[in-house]
Parts: C-alpha cells; sequence; structure tokens
C-alpha cells in the first residue's frame, strides 16, 4: 500500500520550476532514495512532502493525508531530520527532546520514558546530560534522528542525512536506518548524493534532473537499463554509471555557487 502519492506535483519560483510534473508513489514500510545533483529539486520535493512549502500545481498525499488541505495531519505523521541544524547545542541531549515531546503533546507521564528510550535507542544515552555543542558531527545527527522519531512518525523524511560525516559516522547512521526499519517499520524517504549510501539502504530509487524525474525503480533495476553500455567490457554497471547516464555531464550539473555553500555549511557544522 502506498503510504506517499505525489500527482504532477510541480513548484515554481517566479521563472524558475524548480519541480515540474512529478509523479510518484511510495510503498509502506520502505526505503526510497531519490538522487540528483544539487539543483534538481529533491530539497524542494521534501519541503513539499513536509508541508514546509506549498505546491504551486498538483498535489501529494502522506500518510494518506493532503499536504495543503490537511497539513497539521501530515505534520503529525512525519518525522523530518533536514541538512540544516536542527538542534540547540546550548541544551543538553535530552532538553532538546523535550521541547520536541511537548511539542508534539506527548504525555507528560510518558514523557522522560520515552526520550531516554530514544537517546538509548540511538546510542546517545551517557551523553544526554551534555551540552550538545559537545557532541561530535555523528551525535548530532544521531540526536536529529531522535528527535525526528519521538512522536513515532508513520514516514521519516531524511535530507542528505550523512553529508559531512566521516566514514565511520555514516556507516553508524546507515545502520541505524536498517535498525529502524527492522524495529518500527519505518517508512524512510531519503535523499542522497552517496551512490554507495542509495546502493546499500534503497529498495527503489528516483533520479531527479531538472525538476523532473528521469528514471526510477530498483538498484538493480537502473543498473541493468545501462548494461547495454557496457557491452564490450562485461563490466556490471555501477549506480555512479546510471547516474551519470541519466543527468549527463556530472560537472554541469554540480550545482551553483548557493548550493555550494549550502552543502559546505552543512559540512563544516557537522565536521
Amino acid at each position: 500500500m502506498a503510504i506517499i502519492n505525489t500527482y504532477q506535483l510541480t513548484k515554481r519560483f517566479d521563472h524558475i520550476i524548480a519541480v515540474n510534473g512529478v509523479t510518484l508513489s511510495v510503498e509502506s514500510g520502505e526505503v526510497f532514495g531519490l538522487l540528483g545533483p544539487n539543483g534538481a529539486g529533491k530539497s524542494t520535493m521534501i519541503k513539499m512532502l513536509t508541508t514546509l512549502i506549498r505546491p504551486t500545481i498538483g498535489t501529494a498525499h502522506v500518510a494518506q493525508f493532503d499536504v495543503v488541505q490537511q497539513r497539521s495531519m501530515v505534520q503529525r505523521s512525519i518525522g523530518y531530520v533536514p541538512q540544516a541544524l536542527s538542534v540547540d547545542g546550548t541544551l543538553s541531549g535530552y532538553e532538546n527532546l523535550l521541547i520536541i515531546a511537548k511539542l508534539y503533546d506527548v504525555p507528560r507521564r510518558k514523557r522522560s520514558p520515552r526520550i531516554r528510550e530514544m537517546l538509548s535507542y540511538v546510542g546517545l544515552a551517557e551523553v544526554a546530560d551534555r551540552p550538545v555543542r559537545t557532541y561530535s558531527g555523528g551525535m548530532i545527527r544521531r540526536l536529529e534522528m531522535a528527535q525526528a522519531l519521538l512522536h513515532r512518525p508513520q514516514v521519516l523524511f531524511l535530507d542528505e542525512p550523512t553529508v559531512g560525516l566521516d566514514p565511520v559516522a555514516r556507516k553508524a547512521m546507515w545502520e541505524l536506518v536498517k535498525q529502524l526499519r527492522t524495529d518500527y517499520g519505518s517508512t524512510i524517504f531519503l535523499t542522497t548524493h552517496f551512490m554507495e549510501e542509495a546502493d546499500t539502504l534503497c529498495d527503489r530509487l528516483a533520479i531527479m534532473h531538472q525538476g523532473q524525474v528521469v528514471v526510477k525503480g530498483t538498484p538493480s533495476e537502473l543498473k541493468d537499463s545501462i548494461s547495454h553500455l557496457n557491452h564490450a567490457t562485461g563490466d556490471r554497471p555501477t549506480l555512479d554509471d546510471v547516474f551519470i547516464h541519466y543527468t549527463g555531464d556530472e560537472l554541469a550539473s554540480a550545482g551553483d555557487y548557493r548550493d555550494t555553500s549550502i552543502t559546505r555549511r552543512t559540512a563544516q557544522r557537522l565536521g
């Protein structure tokens, strides 16, 4: 059963069409990856699906709720880990989660047990009372995951969840995503630039380019779709090969000054 559905979803900023008529569905319980170069429309897609911005035209339903007409119900049904910093460094990990518990009306008697449970789940129990400004980048990301999961959402949105993390922290985040699916049956919708990450975590993928979805399928299906290009060598294509094939020249698609600035700021605060 689909838990996310979009039909001709479009977002226009003045004369720029950031997302252009995207129709896709995500099944309940799957990990769905949205790939594409900077500026392809991935973050705009997530912002529409999480009700942060309104579509210009088209429709989207998340957990069976319309993202425009039933905005508050969508917000109650989802968790969201953005690229931008979403925790307060002056507060402890516990205090950050306490704010979220109050915002989502977690009953008073359940707040502390649930916060402690979630901090333990993401491996932060021993540093729960330390100021977040003393946390490493990987610890911050795990705390942000705990924030997004505290109210037990049906769908978890992760926008570039491992950008700026070192390889050890990145692998730890991968294991956490896998564990979430096993323990909670969570539906996870993520964007990433790391092809290995997409190959490791995702059941299905969609690749965006210039605001449109140009191809979608399982990682294996996408690799098979260009296998004829490696006929001479017999090598199986990688997701990197798939990405370059469907988005064109990788250098020309590398994003503008603003995209680069945002990515580097995110990497700096997690580094």
